[in-house]
């Protein structure tokens, strides 16, 4: 099989691919036994009827037919591999040739116009100095931490005063919009100040005694009106404190391996550091992307972008065209440009994603979300999204692995131990000769400027010649049948002319400068020798299948 891509824009190609004959007919082959394994015919077993019966029941053509569309996936994803592309839209498919009659053995030929990765180049994170707030661990922080470890192994207690921050309230509450109840729950059990129901409670139960209540106006996060304004009441059954063990040598016993409170105290002063350290890689993270953005600059394909909006407006029940899509497209662009540009890192990276991590990347996720780790992956798994989760968590450790190589400094100017964060890269990684990928991207974007010059030449070649045909249609010349001698002796002329022309040294006819049905009559009126050297004079120039073809027969 033999592929070439033609540049149409900077994120548009023109894929042609051809396909011998001989690759070709096991798929028609093919397509012939699956034709008989489906149908009766009289005097034959099913599925052992013979490829002339069937194509005499049936024709070649239904046959082939059937083979172009059962094979042209893996045709095209072939020659997408060859050439190193990354489609990103729905290819356009037009079958120019295929091998439709009894004993042709021509090849099959199809065009695939699709929109694709631009090629992009990723500057070398190592030319990045990346600043950081700097972290120091208080004994505020160490007591926090040793709070939040007593509350663990706290109990409750019935306290007959108002709510306050931290207070444990058994609630109802009912939701209304309107005058029709939306929601309502029942002996729910919330601590104040979690934050994690709905917005404005905290302020409603605090305050509140046993016994009472009170109402707010919330946006609901849930359910068939999530997103829509209701009239909350809310009713506090019971107020409880948590009552904390105290803070000593037995609690800590108690609580982890150590044996003393001061050993315990000292190592959660060093797990407060580690997430300390955590969150200034996090925060390099993000200001390494954000300088990777300004960096680098490559086209967007607006079909894609405008697909994405689509979707987007259709998963929120809107029309398409309407106005919210032109609020997102910034959005949109953002995120369609950090995820090429990722892509392309985590490429370069060799970035791999294993199953566990997928998984434990998933059940994150699905916290995220809210949902059943189990029926948050199964979900995933019914709408062929676990692809899409791949690509985003292989794309998050490819930022890590360029931040390895970056420099991160805090405030007071101490270089940040990214790796002894984030840990040492995997066996399988490898560092991106960067000077090459930009040296690669220059040639490809030079590549892509002569094709876009190319097509535009030939474009205005074509104009013309559309003119001149209509300036010649417009004063057509009356002719007078040629009498076969006549016409002979024109081709003798025409032959001699050629001759003189090339012992002259004056210049032949060019077929490149010619359409083709004006090549095709030139040729008519010469000798082989002459339609030989316009045939080879084709093939060394625009090369069109079509004339090469005819001038060959």
């Amino acid at each position: 099989m033999k592929s070439s891509v033609e540049n149409l824009e900077p994120t548009k190609v023109k894929l042609t691919v051809e396909v011998p004959f001989e690759e070709f007919k096991p798929a028609i082959d093919k397509s012939a036994k699956d034709i008989a394994d489906q149908v009766n015919i009289p005097g034959f077993r099913r599925g052992h009827v013979p490829a002339r019966v069937i194509e005499a029941r049936f024709g070649r053509a239904a046959i082939v037919e059937d083979a172009v569309n059962n094979s042209l996936d893996e045709y095209y994803a072939e020659a997408v591999r060859e050439n190193d592309l990354h489609p990103l839209s729905r290819p356009q498919v037009d079958v120019t040739a295929v091998p439709v009659n009894n004993g042709d053995t021509s090849p099959l030929v199809f065009d695939v116009t699709v929109d694709v990765r631009p090629a992009i180049a990723i500057p070398d994170p190592a030319g990045f100095t990346l600043s950081v707030d700097s972290v120091a661990v208080s004994d505020n922080d160490v007591e926090e931490r040793l709070t939040a470890l007593r509350e663990r192994f706290g109990t409750l207690k019935d306290v007959e005063r108002a709510a306050q921050d931290r207070d444990y309230v058994t609630i109802d509450m009912e939701a209304k919009i309107g005058d029709e109840t939306v929601d309502s729950v029942s002996g729910v059990s919330y601590r104040i100040g979690d934050g994690n129901m709905l917005e404005g409670l905290d302020e409603a139960v605090t305050g509140l005694e046993a016994g009472g209540s009170t109402t707010f106006t919330s946006t609901l996060a849930g359910g068939d009106h999530a997103g829509e304004e209701a009239e909350v009441s809310v009713m506090v059954s019971n107020v409880k404190e948590s009552e904390l063990p105290e803070a000593d040598d037995d609690f800590a016993q108690l609580a982890s391996e150590f044996d003393t409170i001061d050993e315990l105290r000292a190592d959660l002063r060093e797990q407060v550091g580690k997430d300390k350290e955590t969150n200034q890689v996090h925060a390099a993270r993000d200001l390494l992307l954000d300088e990777l953005r300004k960096a680098v600059e490559f086209p967007l394909p607006q079909s894609v972008v405008e697909e994405e909006i689509s979707q987007h407006l259709q998963r929120e029940g809107k029309e398409p065209g309407d106005e919210h899509g032109e609020e997102i497209r910034e959005d949109t662009e953002r995120m369609i440009r950090d995820q090429l540009m990722l892509d392309v890192l985590a490429e370069s990276f060799n970035v791999n994603v294993e199953q566990n991590e997928l998984f434990n990347f998933l059940v994150e996720q699905s916290q995220a979300y809210g949902m059943d780790p189990n029926q948050f992956i199964q979900a995933a798994a019914s709408t062929n999204e676990l692809g899409a989760f791949a690509s985003e968590l292989a794309r998050g450790k490819a930022l890590i692995s360029a931040l390895r190589l970056a420099k991160v400094v805090d405030a007071d100017g101490k270089e940040l131990d990214v790796v002894g964060v984030v840990g040492e890269a995997p066996e399988n990684e490898t560092v991106p000769d960067f000077a090459a990928m930009a040296e690669k991207v220059a040639e490809q974007q030079a590549k892509v400027a002569a094709d876009a010059a190319q097509a535009g030449s030939d474009k205005d070649d074509a104009e013309a010649a559309d003119a001149n045909d209509a300036e010649k249609a417009a004063k057509p010349e009356p002719k007078k049948p040629a009498k076969k001698a006549e016409k002979a002796e024109s081709k003798k002329a025409t032959a001699a002319e050629a001759s003189h022309a090339k012992a002259e040294g004056t210049e032949l006819f060019n077929p490149a400068t010619a359409k083709v049905d004006e090549v095709l009559a030139y040729v008519a009126g010469v000798d082989d020798v002459e339609k030989a050297r316009v045939l080879e004079a084709e093939k060394a120039g625009k090369a069109r299948k079509t004339l090469i073809e005819k001038l060959q027969s």
